[in-house]
């Protein structure tokens, strides 16, 4: 072998472990953990990577809002849309410089700074969107929820409406839904209704006193005459579809029946609803 070959073969051994090595350094590069990526409200600090992330339909996450009169600190949950992420910063990041960056950010992107305590929480806020950082320096978490209605999707079948009626007399059914502050009944609750008209049909001794709560955002004389069109309107669906009017009666409780705290949105959600009360 000449000298001249000799050296197109060292060379070509040279390019291919150059080529393996850097193939071999680029995997090792670190990445975001497989499917997270960050959110379109707030981006990272620079450097940072994803260590995990979570995203769900509904969910809730409790943030604190403020102090009380003794100095401490006042939580509240909120429900819906739901996005969490734990990032580690890049090296030599402090826990105030990842405070102030996300601070200055949040205002600019139009939030308002409901709680902070520097230099570890902030709770900011825009309209529906509730946003959350828990910040240790070397890493922080993000929590992202928008507000809205959970879409019922489970309703309760006629078997187990009458089941719970022989048992306890009364059952609190929440697949009924309203327009807000209106007795309008919606489409999505004709599945509950529907099951009510079944029972019915296959226990023909039952007579039922339908009954309607609200929560106590607003007045309460409001909430009471509210609470008994509400009432009314699901007795005129279910005589509207087969029901015989001398099985019903209607009545409303306005918010004198919390079954929940009031407090919350979550206890709030529980309390408007619609009971059937066995006669």
């Amino acid at each position: 072998m000449n000298a001249q070959a000799l050296k197109l073969i060292i060379r070509v051994m040279l390019t291919t472990a150059l080529l393996v090595f850097n193939l071999s350094a680029q995997d090792d590069t670190p990445t975001d953990a497989e499917g997270c990526k960050d959110s379109p409200i707030i981006t990272r600090m620079p450097g940072s990577l994803i260590h995990s992330c979570e995203n769900k339909e509904y969910e809730q996450a409790e943030m604190p809002t403020g102090k009380d009169s003794e100095g401490n600190t006042v939580n509240k949950t909120f429900e819906g849309e739901y996005h969490y992420w734990e990032y580690g910063t890049r090296e030599g990041v402090s826990e105030i410089q990842v405070f102030r960056n996300f601070e200055t950010a949040l205002k600019q992107a139009g939030f308002k700074i409901v709680f902070e305590q520097s230099p570890g929480t902030i709770t900011a806020n825009k309209g529906d969107t509730w946003y959350l950082l828990d910040n240790k320096g070397t890493f922080y978490y993000q929590t992202i929820v928008t507000v809205k209605q959970m879409t019922q999707e489970v309703t309760a079948a006629a078997s187990s409406i009458a089941d719970e009626l022989n048992k306890s007399g009364h059952i609190a059914l929440y697949g009924i839904h309203f327009e807000t502050g209106k007795a309008t009944i919606l489409p999505d609750s004709e599945s509950a209704l529907g099951e009510i008209v079944k029972m019915l049909q296959e226990n023909p001794d039952v007579k039922l006193s339908v009954e309607g709560h609200t929560d106590n955002v607003g007045a309460a004389a409001s909430n009471q005459a509210l609470s008994e069109k509400r009432a009314q309107a699901v007795v005129i669906w279910l005589t509207g579809h087969g029901v015989a009017a001398a099985r019903l009666k209607s009545k409303g409780w306005g918010q004198t029946k919390p079954v929940a705290d009031n407090a919350t949105d979550e206890g709030r959600g529980k309390n408007r609803r619609v009971e059937l009360v066995k006669m």
